[in-house]
């Protein structure tokens, strides 16, 4: 699939099959999302991939109901506001890691999509709560879940 058709059948998907995700392909959108631009190439966040039923279900009850995380993987993008803090000091902090971990899991959405795999971006989470649960540092902002897997 090239660009512009995954472009045009990227949508939104909130019902999944169990059908797990292969490693290959998961591999795949991991490695687009390590080429994504950042600020001073600094990549300034990171991914959490989360497989396990336990954890999929605690952060579900974070995001305020939202449908999907029954598919098989969930990424969590976390800024890490101190690395950009470093050469950028506030304007990295508060704007540019989170920039970053935007534009990663936009990729991974695109990569994903070109892969016949389905996505949905959740943005509506207590942030506090998912870096808990990630065993996070207070310094990784969570940004954006994005479920994983194949649509029914």
């Amino acid at each position: 699939m090239d660009f512009f058709e995954a472009v045009e059948k990227r949508h939104s998907v909130r019902n999944y099959s169990d059908k797990e995700v292969g490693e290959e392909k998961l591999q795949k959108i991991l490695a687009a999302i390590e080429r994504t631009p950042s600020a001073g190439g600094l990549r300034s966040f990171h991914v959490e991939v989360v497989k396990d039923k336990e954890t999929k279900d605690k952060l579900s009850e974070q995001t305020f109901g939202r449908a999907g995380f029954e598919a098989p993987v969930l990424l969590i993008f976390l800024a890490d506001l101190e690395i950009s803090a470093s050469k950028y000091e506030e304007r990295g902090r508060e704007l540019y890691c989170v920039q970053d971990a935007t534009i990663a899991a936009a990729y991974s959405q695109l990569a994903a999509t070109a892969l016949g795999l389905s996505t949905v971006w959740v943005g509506a989470f207590h942030e506090k709560e998912v870096r808990e649960i990630l065993g996070a540092k207070e310094n990784e902002k969570p940004v954006a879940i994005i479920v994983l897997g194949y649509g029914k």
